[in-house]
Formats: structure tokens, C-alpha cells, sequence
């Protein structure tokens, strides 16, 4: 008997000592269990963008997918809280914004080389006639005053040189008649020398030969050999080069600050290191109801025929008295989806926490953007460090700028006509061969190809553009390119945002002669992703060249 006590004692204590041991453990993964089950949103450590309702592995880097936190500390579903040490260690300045008046900055203008029209002219034919032999046949050659650029054969002439010989007979008889007739010649242009020859040699010109009337570049021509010309007829259209108009585009808002005689600092893009002083002859009196702009033109002189019509140029005016109306913030403040601006306004109270806002930017003035909605005075905006605050966002699941871009995008597809599609499809190879550039981390062909995607650009008409997207958009984005010469790193950022636009452009295009790929880096854009158009759905990454040439994946065909 007492040895079965013995053994039901024995079990009695080991199930006891069981269930001290192991069953606490059961009890924390039942509930560790219902924690997971209770939470409906999976995230990935390396891609926080990842949202998913179950668990499962992260489609970008195929590692698993964790719960996401939730701590909310009583914020709202916008707002995130950050540690103070990360503050400091990610160095996060703040600024509050204040009201501010009448002022002195940079207002900045972009423009061209443009011929000088006062100092053209256009030679034009006195006598009907057929056009021999044409010594001028291309345009760009530069010709001299008195040159020959044509020979003549004209019936008119032929009998008008007779009359003369006649006159000269009778010269002492009619004197008026032989200065009638010398007269006749002078005003189909022959010249003094002409004439005597004819008289003395008593020979008659077949071909007249026709002389250029002023020095310069023939910038068109209208007659062809063997073709016949009437009188009045345009033969050459010749500019005078040793001046040029640089001609700028000038805002609305800005003509307070612009007047006449005005000294301008002018930089042109094919010599940026060079600066022309100039001052300001001609605001133009109408402006231009499509895309609110008004011309404005200083005249330069040319030495060494360095300045070619149609070169970019972008100009200053220093000390420009301003009227500011509207709050300003620093250009580090502010971060760009597409269309929309957003910054980052640091929550009141004791706490680092931080709120994304949209707002509306109006003119900008040297470093800082003038805001027409969305801030007010008083408010505390983060000006430096503004990306790492919107991957804390990110991290933590909130509102940001990458996880708001796919939204934004389908609010706001682009609809373009017929002929914008077809004006724009023209950009798509331009921009493939800035794409490469970068994919080759050559920064002298990244400058080369820009140049000629920005010029590209410029024979889109303004009246062709969406209002999602303005010609000064991708303008401003590609001259910021060129004006980061030497900075890769800097030039990549603004790639980031000309890719960005013209995914849109080429999602809305209909017809496109051939596939595109849509191609995503999730290491990019530090390490918030970036975008971009390839013709192959090989893998070769602009934003890393040679470093991670095979970084990333093809998110989308079109």
C-alpha cells in the first residue's frame, strides 16, 4: 500500500513541476499567438513601404515579413513621434515660420540667344530675271559686305544696258535722258564702277552679278539655281551677328521688380563660368495670355562670335526690391511628389513629433520658395534633415512622401491630346540617353545628353502642356542638372524627379513605337526608392552605376 502512495505521490509532483515549468511558457505563446492574430498589418524591416494583411515574404527582397507596430501614444493616424537622440544624431533642424515684408533678393530669368532683327536684312531682287550660277548655298556661312553671293541673267537688263549705250550718243543732245537712264541702272543696284564699265567697254553684262549689301551669317536662302525671280522677290535673309538680343522670359509676378535700363548678370550655359553685365532695353508691352510671360531683352555685343542664337541663358538681377507677401521657407524644406510639395511641421509640445502637410509653393527667390497654402505663421518646419524624418515615417507606417505617390498618381493621370502625345513622345530617346549616361557614371555625357533633351524640350509648343504639367517643370529639372556639373550625386536626386515626370508623360501615351519598362530601386533615394524608363527589362541602375549596376527590378510594362 505505501508503495503505491509512493508512486502516486511521484506523479502528483512531476506533473506539478511540469506545469511550473512548461506551462507559463504555453501561456506566453497562446499569447504571443493571439498578438499576431490580433494584428492585421505585416510589414518588411528593409522595405517599410510594404504593407500587407498577412504575413507572408516582402515581394521586393523576398525576407519575411514582421508584425508592424503599433504605438500611438494618443497621435493621430498622421502624426509619428521620434527619439531625441535620433534627432541629434541625424542632426533634424527646425525653424518657425515668421511673417516677413518688402525686401532685397536674386530674381532669376531664363531665356535665349536670340538674333538681333534690327540688325538683319533681307536682299531682295530689283528686276525680274533667272538666277545663273548661286555661290551661296548653305546656310550658317558667313558672308562680307560686298561679296558675291549670285549671278543674274535678267532680259530687263539686257535692254536697259542698250538704252544706256543710245543715251550716250545722245548725251550732249539729251542730257536728261542719259541721267534718266543712269538712274534706271542705280536703282537695280548696280553701283557707280558697274555703269562706267558698261559706258567705256561699250559691253553689255549677261549676268549681273548681285553683292552682298551688309556683313553677316546667311540665315536663309530662297532661290535655287536655274530658278527664275521676280522683282521683290527675297533672295537672302542675312544676320549681322556682331550683336545679339538675349532674350528672357519673365513672369507675371516679377514685372514690379523689372524696369528699363535695369543691369542684369547674364550666364550662358555653354560657358558657365563666364558672366555678361548687361542692362535690360526692352520689356515687352503685351503679355502672353497661355503661359503668363513677358519678354525681356538686353542687347550684347558678340566679340568673337562666341554667343550662337539659340544658346540657353539664365540671368540675375541683383537687389531686386521684392514685395513679399507670402511666408517663405528654405528650399531644404521642401520635398516633391510629382505635382504636390509637402514639409514636415513639428508637432507643439514637449515631444519630438512630426506631421506631414501639403502645401502650395509660389515664386522662388534664390534658396527659398514663397507658400501660398498650407503653412501658417507660427508653425515649426523641419529645414534640414527633412529626408530622414519621412523614412522615420515610413518605418512607423504613417503618411509620407514615398507611400502618398502612388495615390497622387492615380488621382491625377495625365490626359494629353493627339498632337502633346505625339510632341512629347519625341522626349522619350533624349531622356533614355540621360538615363545611360548616368547608368555610366560619365558626368561630362550626363551634361551632353541633358543639353539635348532641355533643347528637345524647347520645340515642345507651351500650349501642348496639362496643367499637371507646366514646360518650367521639367525645364527647371533638367537646367538643375546642368547647373550640378561635377556633383553626380546631386544630379542623380534631380533624375530622380525628371524620371518621376516622365513616367507620367509616357503612361498617358497611348501609342508608343516601342515597350517600355518601368523600373524600381528600393536602395535608391536613401533608400526610400526611386523610378525610372528603360528600353530593355535588363536591369541597369542609374542611381548607382558601376556601384549596383543590377540593383532592382521592373515594376511595370507599358
Amino acid at each position: 500500500m505505501k508503495k503505491y502512495i509512493y508512486i502516486i505521490g511521484t506523479l502528483l509532483i512531476g506533473i506539478g513541476l511540469g506545469y511550473l515549468f512548461f506551462g507559463n511558457q504555453e501561456i506566453k505563446e497562446t499569447s504571443t499567438m493571439h498578438e499576431h492574430e490580433k494584428n492585421d498589418t505585416w510589414t518588411c524591416s528593409m522595405h517599410p513601404q510594404i504593407m500587407q494583411s498577412e504575413p507572408g515574404d516582402c515581394p521586393i527582397c523576398g525576407m519575411d515579413l514582421i508584425p508592424k507596430e503599433n504605438n500611438s501614444e494618443g497621435l493621430s493616424p498622421n502624426q509619428f513621434k521620434m527619439t531625441k537622440n535620433a534627432i541629434a544624431l541625424a542632426n533634424i533642424q527646425t525653424t518657425v515660420i515668421n511673417a516677413s515684408g518688402a525686401g532685397e533678393g536674386t530674381l532669376e530669368l531664363s531665356g535665349k540667344i536670340m538674333e538681333n532683327e534690327d540688325a538683319n536684312q533681307v536682299q531682295t531682287a530689283h528686276y525680274n530675271g533667272r538666277v545663273e550660277k548661286l555661290y551661296i548655298k548653305a546656310i550658317g556661312e558667313t558672308v562680307y559686305k560686298g561679296q558675291l553671293l549670285a549671278e543674274v541673267y535678267s532680259p530687263e537688263l539686257v535692254a536697259a544696258q542698250q538704252e544706256l549705250l543710245t543715251a550716250v550718243t545722245l548725251k550732249k543732245a539729251q542730257p536728261r535722258l542719259y541721267t534718266t537712264v543712269r538712274n534706271k541702272l542705280k536703282n537695280w543696284k548696280l553701283s557707280e564702277k558697274q555703269i562706267d564699265e558698261i559706258e567705256r567697254k561699250e559691253i553689255k553684262i549677261e549676268n549681273l552679278p548681285i553683292h552682298a549689301h551688309i556683313s553677316g551669317v546667311v540665315t536663309s536662302i530662297m532661290i535655287e539655281d536655274g530658278g527664275h525671280i521676280t522683282k521683290g522677290h527675297p533672295l537672302f535673309k542675312i544676320a549681322n551677328l556682331s550683336t545679339v538680343w538675349a532674350e528672357l522670359d519673365a513672369y507675371e509676378y516679377m514685372l514690379n521688380t523689372l524696369q528699363v535700363h535695369q543691369e542684369i548678370v547674364l550666364k550662358v550655359n555653354a560657358y558657365p563660368k563666364e558672366r555678361i553685365k548687361a542692362k535690360i532695353s526692352f520689356i515687352d508691352p503685351i503679355l502672353n495670355t497661355d503661359t503668363r510671360i513677358v519678354k525681356v531683352r538686353a542687347v550684347l555685343k558678340n566679340r568673337k562670335m562666341k554667343l550662337k542664337p539659340g544658346m540657353f541663358i539664365s540671368g540675375e538681377i541683383l537687389n531686386a526690391t521684392t514685395i513679399k507677401t507670402e511666408l517663405t521657407i528654405p528650399k531644404s524644406a521642401v520635398l516633391w511628389t510629382g505635382k504636390r510639395s509637402v514639409v514636415y511641421i513639428k508637432v507643439e509640445g514637449e515631444e519630438p513629433v512630426f506631421e506631414m502637410r501639403e502645401i502650395e509653393l509660389g515664386n522662388r527667390e534664390g534658396d527659398s520658395y514663397q507658400i501660398t497654402k498650407g503653412i501658417n505663421i507660427g508653425d515649426e518646419i523641419v529645414t534640414e534633415g527633412t529626408f530622414t524624418v519621412d523614412a522615420a515615417a515610413q518605418l512607423q507606417g504613417k503618411k509620407s512622401m514615398m507611400t502618398s505617390i502612388k495615390t497622387d498618381d492615380m488621382k491625377n493621370k495625365m490626359i494629353l491630346s493627339n498632337e502633346a502625345a505625339h510632341s512629347f513622345s519625341t522626349l522619350i530617346t533624349p531622356y533614355m540617353n540621360v538615363k545611360d549616361a548616368f547608368v555610366q557614371d560619365n558626368t561630362e555625357k550626363v551634361i551632353e545628353t541633358t543639353r539635348f533633351f532641355l533643347n528637345k524640350l524647347n520645340n515642345i509648343k507651351e500650349k501642348e502642356l496639362t496643367s499637371m504639367l507646366t514646360f518650367k517643370d521639367l525645364s527647371v529639372i533638367a537646367e538643375r542638372i546642368l547647373k550640378e556639373q561635377g556633383n553626380l550625386n546631386e544630379q542623380r536626386d534631380e533624375f530622380r524627379m525628371l524620371s518621376k515626370q516622365m513616367i507620367a508623360i509616357v503612361s498617358a501615351i497611348d501609342e508608343l513605337e516601342k515597350t517600355l519598362y518601368i523600373q524600381h530601386c528600393p536602395m535608391a533615394n536613401q533608400n526610400n526608392g526611386a523610378d525610372w524608363l528603360s528600353y530593355n527589362n535588363e536591369i541597369r541602375n542609374p542611381y548607382f552605376g558601376e556601384a549596383m549596376l543590377t540593383c532592382g527590378s521592373v515594376i511595370e510594362e507599358i
